[in-house]
């Protein structure tokens, strides 16, 4: 942990050290790439010695995949070989290590690197083989047209800003970011049009580079001192369960398991703040004209700790990886789309039996908090007295529910998980089915498929643009060719 930090600090100031001394301005993209990798491998390299090879290996190997076997069936091959290396090296560090220690954890990183390769592998296959026309508005957005050389996926992989925690971005946004294009900015005129213009200069991310280190702060000193008195393994204490009535109980769970999670907006927190140090994540302006840096944020606090849904528990909560579930597992799958992408979320976490419990747990949680969302929440949404106190009551089942799905993946071994859900009697499990046995579960997809072939073109415009706005997936300062960029908004918004 102590040498974790200690990274991210001397990658905040290399950070600035790039962005001030390599801007793109001064410098080629091919010292920039060189730079921002050699940092990257020689951080990894300190962190975890010659682990750090393992970065290297399933990135040049992969690489390899992509130009034997070609654009047609590269991106299965790259994803089994990516998630299967991961998952190889996780049994190892588990099972023939240290169980349940975080000690020389490189598969972490790797953890990052599988989710680059083989989002880049699905975009070039969709860029380099499948036609414009079946492609989503966002994939088509996203797709790479030309192979990127070595040094490129090298650095797209493992650079310094991104190596030791993330977070995922698009090949394209890095690139754009590397080779410096000016930052396109559009701007809507009172007559309703759009006028588009070219920044000259780049805009300071200093205020929120500071904004988020005090966040990293304010994270560190809570985990640091009130984390550490509300342990989770307390909720299987033996007394407490024996003398703590079931009030008493849920609370603890829910204060235990909110205590938990500032570690991770300390770590998300930071390493978004490299990036933006770097000038990396930028993301346009607000309609007060203030800079938004969040173009690679990972989470949304204040959203996740008053979060009235588990989808909107889960939207703001690692981001990016949700976003690269959706791209590659959800958008794509023939069956059962849910089911499958919390099976590879499992999967690729860890070989712990706690996440595979979690993430099965947490099936039946999304699609029961979907049945009732679809069934009961429009009955409740006219009165905002009613609304009121449906959402306090949502935000109370909600944050119970995230909390007993998740102290598996915190408990990580089998009998302790158990545990915890006997002394619960799986009353949530069981109230999960019983919602699912009474109301019925409206096919989403299957139905908004229907839905958009009779909408009016006006409609499907105005729909289109919202789903590029809000997945991030807008042009908007971070596009791969600006020419290109803004042909391929025009015709996903011309569909």
């Amino acid at each position: 942990q102590v040498n974790f930090v200690v990274c991210q600090l001397f990658a905040l100031l290399a950070a600035v050290w790039f962005r001030t001394y390599l801007h793109s301005s001064k410098t080629s993209p091919f010292i920039r790439h060189v730079v921002a990798t050699l940092l990257g491998l020689y951080l990894a390299l300190f962190c975890f010695g010659w682990y750090a090879l393992h970065f290297v290996i399933q990135s040049g190997i992969s690489y390899y995949i992509m130009i034997i076997i070609g654009v047609e069936n590269m991106h299965k091959y790259c994803f089994v070989f990516a998630l299967g290396y991961l998952t190889v090296c996780q049994i190892t560090r588990v099972y023939i290590f240290d169980y349940g220690q975080y000690s020389a954890d490189f598969s972490g990183p790797m953890m990052i690197i599988t989710q680059k390769i083989t989002s880049l592998a699905f975009e070039i296959h969709d860029g380099m083989f499948r036609k414009n026309e079946d492609l989503t508005p966002s994939q088509r957005c996203l797709a790479v047209r030309r192979m990127p050389s070595l040094l490129e996926y090298l650095s797209y992989n493992c650079n310094f800003m991104g190596i030791l925690a993330g977070p995922l971005c698009s090949y394209k946004d890095y690139i754009t970011f590397i080779e410096g294009r000016s930052y396109q900015l559009q701007q809507s005129e009172a007559n309703g049009k759009e006028d588009t213009k070219y920044e000259q200069t780049d805009p300071s991310p200093n205020i929120a580079v500071a904004q988020k280190l005090l966040i990293c702060g304010l994270s560190l000193l809570f985990h640091m001192t009130v984390t550490k008195t509300l342990p989770v393994e307390y909720n299987i204490d033996d007394n407490f369960r024996a003398t703590a009535s079931w009030p008493v109980r849920f609370f603890y769970l829910y204060v235990s398991l909110m205590a938990a999670r500032p570690k991770y907006y300390f770590a998300w927190t930071l390493a978004d703040a490299i990036n933006n140090a770097a000038g990396f994540g930028f993301r346009g302006y607000d309609k007060n004209g203030v800079t938004r840096w969040d173009l690679i944020s990972n989470l949304r606090i204040q959203q996740i700790e008053f979060s009235t849904s588990f989808k909107m528990f889960l939207d703001n909560w690692n981001i990016q990886t949700a976003l690269w579930l959706k791209r590659v597992c959800y958008e794509r799958a023939t069956f059962s789309p849910t089911i499958q992408t919390f099976i590879l979320s499992a999967i690729w976490h860890g070989v712990y039996p706690g996440y595979y419990i979690t993430f099965l747990t947490g099936v039946l949680m999304t699609l029961a908090a979907r049945a009732v969302r679809n069934n009961i929440r429009h009955y409740f949404v006219q009165c905002p007295a009613v609304k009121l106190c449906y959402d306090i009551i949502t935000w109370m089942a909600t944050q119970v529910a995230i909390s007993y799905t998740v102290v598996p993946f915190v408990l990580l071994s089998v009998k302790p998980s158990f545990t915890f859900y006997s002394s619960c009697y799986f009353c949530l499990h069981i109230a999960s089915i019983l919602v699912l046995l009474v109301f019925p579960l409206k096919r989403t997809q299957k139905g908004s498929k229907n839905h958009a072939s009779v909408q009016p073109v006006w409609s499907k415009k105005l729909e289109e643009e919202n789903l590029l706005q809000k997945n991030n997936y807008s042009t908007t300062n971070n596009s791969f060719n600006q020419k290109q960029e803004i042909t391929c908004r025009y015709q996903a918004l011309k569909q």
